[in-house]
């Protein structure tokens, strides 16, 4: 053979190999990306509350405890998730194997049942204002918080390492016909059905039912305002002398009926991209589950893999959903990541105006799960607030403090 015909061999030969890395490559890189913006955004929220004294609240532990359930995940989970998926291989043994799949359930778990704890607190904040400080006590959060990882055990370390989700009683991977440099999650019906129904659906319907009752009430709140507002305006100045002006009144009622308005679409998008993230995210996981759990599947389908990075996508999505969208959690990030952007720097210099501090307090209850009421800090700002609106208006105080004593049914207290 010619020295140019072994040329044009070798170069076929090594065609295929590089054709078959490339999807490795980009699904490589699409999952250490995916690694990387679910470590650095929970490691941004962790450091938000910590460094910034408003958001210092000890409810906002619900927020910093999703960030560090996802952070663990990206830490200790994904990683070792991305090499099984892209090598086909384990080489970590049986034992460690076992580990990490007890650490996948568990933490995935405790992700969601945090999101179940965080609905149902922006719930009693929400229907329940004058009585939520008392209702919503350390004691209470730290009880909370045990049992969410009370039952992430239950459903992970224990039955994994019981054998309680095999079909045959053993552990799985440990048994004399388990093949070598294997790492396999086996399923019975009894624990696929009991997982799924403890860690997602139940909680899933409870989130869908919290979240309808928030949006009732935001859109009943919003409603008597507009109707009410316009016939309390608040009283502008003309500049040249202390009486009230027409013109200025008239602009602060439209104002004012925009701005209630502005806030229920927002509250009513947010909600929407909550519940829809978490759905679009868990649902095609936990349904795939469920049924290789009854069909007791031992190898499962690249279909697994997808639906199970698309989960493992919402530790990503968290810090935007639960944090990013509240403008104290915003400064704190521009502050974090040094931006010097003029509307970051507005934001996190200015004080919020009287008329603003009705919608941002309601913000802060509605969007992002605490109270500020509950904030030392917090709370001195919003005696400093009402007290500017009394001194300003006692119109504007009264429409706060209306749209803010609401009961379960959105009437006023």
């Amino acid at each position: 053979m010619s020295e140019t015909g072994m040329t044009e061999t070798a170069s076929r030969g090594s065609s295929p190999p590089v054709a078959t890395m490339l999807p490795t490559v980009l699904l490589g890189a699409a999952m250490s990306l995916l690694i990387l913006l679910t470590v650095s955004g929970n490691v941004l929220v962790c450091l938000a509350v910590f460094t910034t004294r408003r958001l210092r609240c000890f409810t906002n532990c619900f927020i910093v405890s999703l960030a560090v359930t996802d952070l663990l995940l990206g830490v200790l989970v994904l990683p070792f998730s991305a090499m099984l998926r892209l090598t086909d291989e384990w080489p970590l043994g049986a034992t460690f194997c076992n580990i990490y799949i007890s650490l996948d359930v568990m933490l995935c778990t405790a992700s969601i049942l945090t999101l179940l704890v965080i609905s149902m607190d922006r719930y009693l904040a929400v229907t329940m204002p004058l009585r939520y400080t008392a209702l919503v006590l350390p004691g209470r959060v730290v009880v909370a918080m045990a049992s969410v990882w009370t039952v992430s055990l239950a459903v992970s370390f224990l039955p994994i390492h019981m054998g309680w989700n095999t079909s045959n009683g053993t552990v799985q991977n440990r048994g004399p016909g388990d093949p070598e440099r294997r790492c396999r999650f086996e399923l019975n019906g009894a624990y696929a059905l009991t997982d799924s129904l403890v860690t997602f659906f139940l909680p899933l319907a409870v989130m869908c039912w919290t979240y309808y009752r928030i949006l009732r009430i935001a859109r009943a709140q919003a409603r008597r305002i507009i109707v009410s507002r316009p016939a309390c305006p608040v009283a502008g100045y003309d500049g040249r002398s202390n009486t009230p002006s027409i013109a200025s009144t008239a602009t602060a009622a439209v104002a004012s009926v925009t701005a209630v308005a502005l806030r229920e679409h927002k509250a009513t998008v947010t909600l929407a991209a909550v519940i829809g993230a978490f759905v679009v995210c868990w649902l095609p996981y936990f349904l795939l589950f469920t049924v290789m759990g009854v069909r007791e599947q031992e190898e499962p389908g690249p279909e697994y893999q997808v639906v199970l990075w698309l989960g493992y996508a919402n530790s990503a999505l968290n810090p935007i959903l639960y944090a990013a969208l509240n403008r104290d959690f915003r400064s704190a990030y521009a502050q974090l990541l040094g931006c010097q952007w003029p509307r970051y720097r507005e934001i996190w210099s200015r004080r919020p105006s009287p008329l603003e501090a009705g919608n941002q307090l309601t913000e802060v209850t509605l969007l992002c799960g605490h109270n500020a009421a509950t904030c030392r800090a917090g709370l001195a700002e919003e005696r400093h607030m009402l007290q500017e609106v009394n001194n300003r208006s006692t119109d504007i105080q009264l429409t706060i403090n209306g749209s803010a004593a609401t009961d379960v049914n959105g009437n006023e207290r």
